[in-house]
Order: structure tokens, then C-alpha cells, then sequence
């Protein structure tokens, strides 16, 4: 038989401004990790594409493959998208980055008594690209980290703009937490919400159980 593929992805993403500086967030990767051990745990295939976290799955076999920044993630996703069954997109990638001049990468930025304009530009949709190429047996799972009022509106457009089977919503205060308090939502307008506020370890499996639902077991029931 063989072993289906879940491909994850987690963590940060570091965008540097010169040789030692760079734009990052405080995404820990706790949620993908988790995911990456659970799927292990299920008997998937798992190969785990990390940014820049100290967080690592407690499963052996998970496949792990380093990432620093939205260009190295998207080379990533090119070569390990074709033989995935399911990508999750649990990583935070930067929506811009520093436009620098390539010969500061030598070196860095010296101190000086006036302002220094920093010039960001929007790096790619990195979901949106592979979901365009997407087989048409592959899922694809994405991951929405919104203010709290605003996070079924955004996560609802997400889940359409990207054309992705599911999308997972996240009030912000949850990033670089050890619990989540998420929905998910479905491209069929379907939405579930799990039982308040729980750990990531804990929603991980919760949320492969509909994954794996979407590829063919009957889907359990809404609670939301």
C-alpha cells in the first residue's frame, strides 16, 4: 500500500536587511510541529519545511527541511509540492521584505545621525502559486492568524482567494502561544469549531481527522 504525503510547513520567516539584520515575526512553529508529529503518528509521510524556530516534531520520522526566508520556502514548495497528497500551510510568511541592495548582504548598515528609510516590497503568494498547479487529488490547507473581530470575514476571503479546500482561522494572540482557538472553514461554506481554547498537541490530530475526512471518511460532524 502506499503511504500517503503530508507535506507542512512552519514557523518564521526571516527577511534579511543586510548580513546581520533582518524582519521576522514571533511565529514559534509549535502548530506545525505539532501537526508534523501527529501525521507521523497516523502512519503518514511526513516532510516538514521549517523556518527559522528552535521548536522541532517529536516523532523520528519526520522528514525536517530548513527554510530562512520566503524565497528559500518557495524553492521548497516547488520541488516537494509535485509529491505531496496534502500541503499545510501553517507557516507565517512575511507579506513584505526589505528591498536592499544586494552588496549590504556583505556587509551591514553603519550607524549615521540621520533617518534611514528602509523600502519593503510585497513578496509572493506563495499558497496562491502552488494552489494554481495544484493536481486535482491533492489538498491543500491554509492558515489565517487575524484580529479576533475580524478573523471569519478574513479567513472566509483567504479561503477563496487562494482556492484551497480549508482554511484554519487564528485569533492573533494565539501566535507563539502553546494553545490554540481556532475555526475552520470549508469551500463549501461549512464551518467547525472544536471546544474552546486547546493545546496545539492536542487540536493536531483534531484537525487530521478532518484532513483525512476531506480525502475520502465520512466527515464528522459540525459543532459549530
Amino acid at each position: 500500500m502506499t503511504v500517503r504525503h503530508m507535506l507542512i510547513t512552519a514557523g518564521p520567516t526571516h527577511e534579511p536587511i543586510d548580513s546581520v539584520r533582518f524582519l521576522g515575526n514571533r511565529s514559534s512553529g509549535r502548530m506545525g510541529s505539532a501537526l508534523a508529529t501527529a501525521a507521523a503518528e497516523r502512519g503518514w509521510r511526513v516532510t516538514l519545511l521549517m523556518g527559522p524556530a528552535a521548536i522541532v516534531p517529536s516523532h523520528t520520522n519526520v522528514e525536517v527541511v530548513r527554510f530562512r526566508t520566503c524565497a528559500d520556502l518557495q524553492g521548497l514548495l516547488r520541488k516537494h509540492v509535485p509529491e505531496a497528497s496534502v500541503l499545510v500551510m501553517a507557516a507565517a510568511v512575511a507579506d513584505y521584505r526589505p528591498k536592499v541592495d544586494p552588496a549590504f548582504f556583505g556587509g551591514k548598515f553603519r550607524r549615521k545621525s540621520e533617518k534611514l528609510v528602509l523600502e519593503l516590497e510585497p513578496t509572493p503568494d506563495l499558497l496562491a502559486e502552488v494552489a494554481a498547479t495544484r493536481r486535482p487529488e491533492q489538498l491543500m490547507v491554509g492558515f489565517a492568524l487575524e484580529p479576533r473581530e475580524e478573523l471569519e470575514a478574513s479567513a472566509r476571503a483567504k479561503l477563496e482567494r487562494k482556492k484551497v479546500d480549508m482554511v484554519v482561522g487564528n485569533p492573533l494572540e494565539t501566535m507563539d502561544s502553546e494553545t490554540v482557538e481556532a475555526m475552520v472553514l470549508y469551500k463549501d461554506g461549512h464551518i467547525e469549531r472544536p471546544e474552546g481554547v486547546m493545546p496545539k498537541a492536542a487540536f493536531a490530530p483534531w484537525l487530521l481527522q478532518r484532513i483525512e475526512g476531506l480525502m475520502g471518511a465520512p466527515r464528522i460532524a459540525s459543532r459549530g
